[in-house]
């Protein structure tokens, strides 16, 4: 029943106290919920409930808003330049956040007109990306770097996907094998450690990597790093990391990884700005869906998995987008 204007101003204060008792309650509510669900939420039979469209039956017109955010967001799948990029990546549409990372990588590049013919990349922590192939395909020189072996025992990157050499690059046929070998190189780099040769690129990236180089410090310094030595004046770098939604104050840190807070990011763009470097903005993306407010646990699914439960916290994809300035 609605009620009418001026009753509810009648009522006003005792109407505020209900919905503060309702909103206690609701939250309470939740998190016993949440805390009741944790050992079993992984559990498919869970799963089952929670219904995940079709991405294409929920498709927005082209004219939508796309990548508007840094963080990843539901309404970026159902727009349809996200299923233009992953067909082009040769990849299934699913609500992943690493495709999202994907796509966030390949829309900025695009937009700062980096994918060209004749464009020169680095990739950093590639591990099996389709992202080097797509980017030959499109007339790139793409030098494809990972960790070395001792240190992706050591660190645990042989987890993601650690590879050691083109021909693992191929992708499902994005590129042909020989223009592969033509212009894409692999080489082990330390990211803490970038080699003085490689210099000049128009473009660099990475898709969730610098959070395993050792510390939140480590990481922001890979960040500068990646930009002042690799890129040219005017080039561009985007790399994507862990977010932490949970928590402004308290985070992971070990050496293994480390997720970063608002804070962290915050204090990285000043850096890069301060230095002369044009960063985009840190927009974090609202819950405007409810597949946006589902925190997937282990064993985390292949289906839906925008945000997930990492070490107790509840985290997701954070894109930067950063021109070179013609400083340092």
């Amino acid at each position: 029943m609605k009620i009418p204007g001026f009753v509810r101003s009648l009522a006003a204060p005792a109407l505020a106290r209900l919905d503060h008792r309702i909103d206690a309650r609701v939250a309470e509510a939740l998190s016993r919920r949440t805390v009741s669900a944790q050992p079993v939420a992984a559990d498919d039979s869970t799963r089952r409930k929670v219904y995940v469209p079709p991405i294409r039956d929920v498709m927005l017109n082209s004219d939508a808003p796309f990548m508007q955010f840094a963080t990843c967001s539901a309404s970026d799948f159902m727009h349809p330049e996200f299923a233009r990029i992953c067909e082009s990546l040769n990849i299934r549409l699913r609500f992943l956040r690493k495709l999202w990372e994907y796509a966030y990588i390949v829309h900025h590049l695009e937009r700062a007109g980096m994918l060209e013919a004749g464009s020169r990349g680095v990739v950093f922590g590639v591990g099996a990306e389709p992202l080097p192939a797509a980017f030959a395909a499109r007339g790139c020189e793409i030098v494809a770097t990972d960790a070395p072996p001792d240190i992706a025992d050591v660190g645990g990157w042989r987890e993601y996907r650690h590879t050691e050499a083109v021909d693992a690059l191929t992708n499902g046929g994005i590129c042909d094998p020989e223009t592969l070998r033509e212009r894409v190189s692999h080489r082990f780099v330390d990211m803490n450690e970038i080699p003085a040769d490689l210099v000049g690129f128009d473009f660099a990236w990475s898709a969730c990597c610098f959070e395993h180089l050792g510390s939140l410090q480590h990481g922001a310094d890979f960040v500068v790093n990646s930009v002042e030595r690799c890129l040219r004046p005017g080039g561009v770098a985007v790399h994507t990391t862990e977010y932490n939604l949970s928590s402004n104050d308290e985070t992971l840190e070990v050496p293994n990884l480390s997720i970063y807070r608002r804070r962290d990011i915050d204090a990285l763009i000043d850096r890069l700005r301060d230095r002369g470097h044009a960063v985009s903005e840190l927009a974090i993306a609202p819950d405007s869906s409810y597949l946006d407010q589902y925190v997937d646990l282990r064993p985390y699914s292949g289906e839906l998995h925008l945000k997930l439960e990492l070490a107790g916290y509840t985290t997701t994809s954070v894109g930067l987008v950063i021109e070179r300035g013609p400083r340092n």
